[in-house]
């Protein structure tokens, strides 16, 4: 049975499609483990995670070290990914970051179409705040309850629309 929201088999000669899907939501909402469910279907799509590129840059997924470079980062892998979905390589690309803040969303929309994306899917994983705070403590990487609220807030008085730059907004509630 095919995902309900994973492509079926395209390929670059069928569609000129080069999708970005950008993951929105608290930390300890299941947006990471969705990814990694998400890929194990026929063609997978790169995972762009900025904890990934702070634990390359800084040697660790919770040292937040300026945001340029890791924005810097963020860019170079959009524009590699793109060659890599025009080469058959990918099927698209994800973007696994908060993105709880709709000033942050919008210049991913733009910097994602200026790489070479031709369409750009949110994904908001609308979980309450009281799990996402559970699941917080059970990790080993934790991060404030002040900054997951403060998110919490962006997300409540923003949520994700398709007014934003959106091609489509998925919302999964938990």
């Amino acid at each position: 049975m095919a995902h309900p929201l994973k492509p079926r088999n395209v390929t670059q000669a069928q569609s000129p499609n080069l999708p970005l899907w950008l993951l929105i939501g608290l930390p300890g909402s299941g947006k990471s483990t969705w990814a990694k469910h998400f890929n194990e279907f026929e063609r997978p799509f790169q995972i762009i995670s900025t904890d990934q590129i702070r634990a390359k840059l800084f040697g660790g997924e919770a040292v937040q070290g300026p945001w340029m470079e890791v924005w810097h980062c963020v860019v170079q892998q959009f524009h590699h990914s793109v060659l890599q979905v025009q080469q058959g390589v990918w099927a698209g690309a994800i973007y696994d970051a908060t993105n709880s803040q709709r000033r942050g969303r919008r210049k991913v929309i733009e910097t994602a179409r200026t790489a070479g994306f031709t369409r750009v899917v949110a994904v908001w994983f609308d979980v309450p705040m009281a799990l996402c705070l559970v699941r917080n403590q059970q990790r080993s990487r934790q991060v404030p309850p002040d900054i997951i609220h403060g998110m919490n807030r962006h997300l409540v008085g923003a949520p994700p629309h398709c007014d934003e730059g959106f091609d489509a907004v998925y919302r999964l509630c938990f």
